[in-house]
């Protein structure tokens, strides 16, 4: 989907013609921590690689697969795969943040991924065995 020309400059001495612009996500503000810091991080995931454990983030993640695929499942939604050119992104707060692993075998899989956290407090947050545990029922049925 194009952004239009609302949100282009127009530059009367460009010589060039001007950037493209193509929304690959678009999602409604989730509230932001307050003080809050935004952190942006390159992932890799060797080939194979089965990512965090599941986890939590103080504030919401925005990202963008930028090669392979990434199997992604958030606290229920069911799993599903995010390939390249395609974004994800998570409220952050108490959801949980079961899977983010490579869905390659063969081939390594990078994302970058914008966060909005609380300052001084980890970036993710484990959540127990007891805990995942108490919380099943709220989990997506598994394939």
């Amino acid at each position: 989907m194009s952004v239009g020309d609302s949100h282009r400059i127009e530059d009367p001495n460009a010589t060039t013609p001007p950037p493209q612009l193509d929304v690959v996500g678009s999602v409604p503000t989730p509230p932001v921590p307050d003080p809050s810091e935004a952190m942006t991080l390159l992932v890799t995931l060797p080939p194979g690689s089965g990512g965090s454990p599941p986890h939590r983030h103080t504030g919401p993640a925005f990202g963008y697969v930028i090669e392979g695929e990434m199997i992604f499942e958030l606290e229920g939604d069911p799993e599903r795969v995010v390939r390249a050119g395609e974004t994800f992104w998570e409220p952050g707060g108490d959801v949980i943040h079961y899977q983010d692993g490579n869905n390659l075998a063969d081939a390594r899989t990078r994302f970058v991924v914008t966060m909005f956290g609380v300052p001084g407090q980890p970036m993710l947050i484990p959540v127990s065995a007891d805990e995942l545990v108490q919380r099943r029922p709220r989990r997506a049925p598994r394939p």
